[in-house]
């Protein structure tokens, strides 16, 4: 890895410091985006071709007495790749002494033998990243460490602080100096504020005070702890490892690959503290309503993870079930998946159905974020370097392509296209979620609504510049009841399709 692509350092607290590399200060944004403003468009940087909404970050934290917890920390952001592809890192604490290795690329261009050795210490949190708020670069990479007189801090972020702005502020009225524009430096900065009391009370005025989506693991001396926001955007779970010892994740597909069980989900508002004593955990007294991401079930999560106390795949198979009674295809000789997180709405729209299920398309899942970029006539044509069709499948049949979602258009038409040249003779299109006509602003980065391809076309007109012969969504009811646990409404955060959103949003 070149070297301007990774960053190690060694923390001894006895310094106060931030952990990154070197860059030009960050302006301070606009004080006017307060608690209940508008918060900046996320900003991204994938190439307009294959803007799909991505997921902020993955986290996780590892509490193992004895043993070395950077090791099962890698282990564990590997399994959550999905959720970023950007950048990774881990810190690892051996009592006072920190230590942490961060750079561009994904966990296994990041970590080796060679960079995993120095990480020592029975805790360790780690992080993969995809940027919605702050540019792609290694000062923005995480988790961001800080060390002050009395405490040392380390967080890993997912998600998005709507009032960032107006708590840098605040910082900057103490004099605290920000080296990024990353929220995850912001809460870091505010968790490190010497203050009386204990560190969970640190962690309720954060709480109080922060905004937004926000699922972090922080590391200090003697503990790691799990905090999800009042609202609960994004998801984030607890885990035991066998022989003694707990783990935090953003899912729980995270806990197979290192031989931990999954325990719960943390609850929005629950602060988790993980130290020698055991596990400990404390809430919000009263949390406002709950707000899960909807898109965590439609397309964000692995498939084998467990939220809202079900597994993903079923959820999302009982959306491609109620997209069949609701917009069937009764003409299809054929069911098709768009690899990979449309398979089990597929599955579900073919059992539904009657039509047979069928794979395709081929998905290059090795193709990822590089930083070798195609060129321009390459870069025209991405789709087909992500996907393959099987002609012999698809050739002199009506095909029911089955995707979980539409944003801007340019995939989804360069799908059809794809299919019908390999031979399909009609192409119906069928989503296992609503139009998404508005931005995210808690946390996914996503297009502006000027981008969206649904913001002001009618479904008819979308079909139309698809190239498709038809295409149907399912509603917004359809998809909040087919991801509802057996207990009901647990609340949901569906503002990408409706443009209702749970903070105030100011036009």
């Amino acid at each position: 890895m070149a070297k301007d692509r990774s960053h190690s350092l060694l923390h001894t607290g006895d310094r106060s410091d931030c952990d990154s590399v070197a860059v030009r200060p960050q302006p301070c944004e606009s004080a006017e985006l307060a608690r209940d403003s508008r918060p900046s468009a996320p900003r991204g940087s994938a190439r307009p071709e294959d803007r799909r909404p991505r997921e902020a970050c993955g986290v996780i934290a590892v509490h193992v007495p004895g043993r070395q917890a950077a090791r099962l920390a890698f282990f564990g952001l590997f399994a959550l790749q999905h959720r970023g592809q950007e950048s990774a890192g881990i810190t690892a604490a051996n009592g006072p002494t920190f230590r942490s290795h961060k750079a561009m690329g994904l966990v296994t261009q990041v970590f080796d033998e060679a960079t995993l050795a120095p990480l020592v210490g029975d805790r360790a949190i780690g992080h993969t990243r995809y940027s919605t708020a702050g540019d792609s670069d290694l000062a923005n990479a995480q988790p961001f460490v800080v060390h002050t007189s009395d405490d040392s801090v380390a967080v890993a972020h997912n998600g998005n602080v709507t009032n960032a702005a107006a708590l840098r502020q605040t910082l900057a009225g103490r004099g605290t100096k920000l080296s990024s524009g990353n929220d995850s430096e912001v809460l870091t900065h505010l968790l490190a504020t010497p203050a009386a009391g204990a560190f969970e009370e640190r962690i309720t005025r954060l709480l109080q005070t922060a905004e937004g989506a926000y699922s972090l693991v922080v590391l200090t001396r003697d503990a790691i702890f799990g905090v999800r926001d009042p609202r609960g955007f994004r998801p984030l779970c607890l885990g035991r490892l066998p022989n003694g010892g707990s783990v935090i994740a953003s899912e729980s597909c995270a806990f197979g690959p290192i031989g931990a069980t999954f325990e719960r989900e943390i609850a929005p508002g629950e602060v988790v503290r993980i130290d020698a004593h055991g596990v400990h955990s404390r809430r919000l007294a009263q949390p406002p309503a709950r707000t899960l991401c909807a898109f965590e079930h439609v397309y964000f999560a692995r498939p084998d993870s467990i939220i809202d106390d079900q597994r993903v795949h079923a959820a999302r198979y009982r959306l491609g079930q109620r997209l069949a009674v609701e917009s069937p295809a009764p003409t299809g000789d054929v069911v098709i998946p768009v690899p990979d997180s449309a398979l089990p709405a597929a599955l579900g729209f073919a059992d539904v159905s009657g039509i047979p299920y069928a794979e395709g398309l081929i998905k290059n899942r090795y193709i990822g974020r590089t930083f070798i970029q195609p060129g321009d006539e390459l870069r025209k044509r991405g789709v087909r370097l992500k996907f393959n069709p099987l002609p012999h499948t698809l050739r002199d049949k009506r095909v029911v392509l089955v995707d979980d979602s539409i944003v801007r258009g340019n995939t989804s038409r360069e799908l059809v296209r794809l299919v019908r040249k390999a031979g399909a003779t009609e192409v119906h299109m069928r989503i296992s979620s609503p139009p998404v006509r508005h931005p995210c602003y808690m946390g996914v980065d996503m297009p502006t609504r000027e981008e969206l391809i649904a913001h002001s076309r009618d479904v008819d007109s979308i079909a139309e510049l698809l190239e498709a012969d038809s295409l149907r969504y399912l509603s917004l009811e359809g998809m909040l009841a087919a991801v509802q646990h057996e207990g009901g409404d647990r609340g949901h955060c569906a503002a990408c399709f409706s443009g209702r959103y749970p903070l105030e949003i100011r036009p």
